[in-house]
């Protein structure tokens, strides 16, 4: 029996430069930077460092039902908004709801409604603390109440493996399409953890960008004066199913998921792997289940979160995988314009290489000064034309906790 081929037949979004998904890609083509300082008391309050981040653009509680929206941390409802945006595109298929399933991912979860609730109680004893508060504030609370909301009961699983969370979902929906769990699976991440907590702990790790100056130029990938990362926020989510079933139905689809690669590093908690031989191992993970070799990619969203130790690694990375042909690969650094999405950052990423390899336009990477001999990757701060003929091209994520999950997508 043959593998099943995955095909992606909706695509939603809401990111810090667009309330959808084909507005975040003209934006992103545009060149437009989603940093922005922060227009908020407790920026003040608690005299952070950090004073800006790239905080979606549309503000899900405008979008959704004041009912649905109050009962839903932010990350559930920035969820919610790429679903219902990606399943319309998909033509709000008829399904059993017994072959639908839900592969989603956070990397933090409901961080709001934690610190909110904590506060309650101290302020004004238990009895205030809302009763909602667990299934708000749960990581797995984006998936189950995507689950509630289109019907899928084929199963609601939850990945939380940092920046790698959302990639790593869209592996495992493959998977579970391909082993016949589903005929459709929702798939994505989200992330809504802008808050004084974690800009304060980021800051102290020297992870950020302090650029607080300049916010739309501080995320600058490969460039050798970047500083740090820039906090992002949002939700991607793809409609996956696989050909056979989407051919039954007339779908359009956009692209085909060749396969993906999940590994660890084993190295350190926060630090990814110098040698990138792990990221390197996802790669080619992901290459095999595609039946295809380095020579076919013809295009890499990278990683790259503007860190000085982290994009160099993933040069190595993919160095050792490709050798110097990926210094004529267009590589595109989206993160420069969304900032880092963590838990969110692979989903709106497959989003992006998807567009690309439709389109066979790589999106520019903003905020390049001095390109650092390092990380001597193709990048440009124009877009980047992928050429006629048959395109592969691989979206790459890497996390807190050693997790590596790589994904691969083709034309069609």
């Amino acid at each position: 029996m043959s593998t099943p081929r995955i095909v992606v037949t909706g695509i939603g979004a809401t990111s810090p430069i667009g309330g959808t998904a084909p507005d975040s890609w003209t934006a992103l083509l545009a060149g437009t930077s989603g940093a922005r300082t922060l227009e908020h008391d407790w920026v003040e309050k608690y005299q952070l460092p950090v004073t800006f981040a790239a905080e979606a653009l549309v503000r899900p509680e405008t979008v959704l039902e004041r009912p649905i929206a109050k009962r839903l941390d932010p990350s559930s409802q920035l969820a919610l908004v790429a679903a219902q945006e990606a399943w319309t595109d998909a033509g709000s298929p008829e399904v059993d709801p017994e072959r639908l399933g839900v592969d989603f991912a956070t990397g933090i979860g409901g961080v709001w409604t934690l610190l909110d609730a904590w506060d309650t109680l101290r302020e004004k004893g238990p009895r205030r603390v809302m009763p909602m508060t667990v299934p708000m504030l749960m990581p797995n609370a984006a998936a189950g109440n995507l689950s509630l909301h289109f019907g899928a009961r084929a199963f609601a699983r939850t990945v939380a493996s940092a920046c790698a969370s959302s990639t790593e979902s869209i592996v495992n929906a493959v998977e579970h399409l391909r082993s016949g769990l589903a005929d459709i699976v929702i798939a994505g991440g989200t992330e809504a953890a802008i808050h004084p907590i974690t800009i304060a702990s980021f800051a102290s790790m020297q992870a950020l960008s302090r650029r607080n100056d300049d916010p739309a130029h501080a995320s600058r990938p490969g460039s050798i004066d970047r500083d740090g990362f820039v906090m992002g926020e949002g939700a991607g989510v793809l409609i996956l199913e696989t050909e056979e079933h989407a051919k039954a139905r007339g779908a359009k689809i956009y692209a085909e998921v060749l396969g993906g690669g999940v590994t660890a590093d084993s190295y350190h908690i926060t630090a990814n792997d110098p040698e990138g031989t792990g990221a390197a191992r996802a790669v080619r993970m992901a290459l095999q289940m595609a039946d295809a070799s380095p020579d076919d990619v013809t295009h890499v969203n990278a990683h790259a979160t503007s860190t000085p130790v982290g994009d160099p690694n993933e040069y190595t990375a993919l160095h050792s995988v490709f050798g110097d042909r990926i210094d004529d690969i267009p590589v595109s650094a989206t993160k420069a314009s969304t900032g880092h999405l963590l838990g969110g950052t692979g989903a709106l990423e497959a989003i992006f290489t998807i567009y690309a390899i439709r389109d066979r336009i790589a999106p520019p990477t903003i905020n390049i000064t001095t390109q650092d001999p390092e990380v001597p990757f193709r990048l440009s701060g124009e877009t980047q034309d992928l050429g006629a003929g048959q395109q592969l091209a691989i979206s790459n994520s890497f996390g807190f906790g050693g997790h590596n999950a790589v994904v691969a997508f083709a034309s069609v």
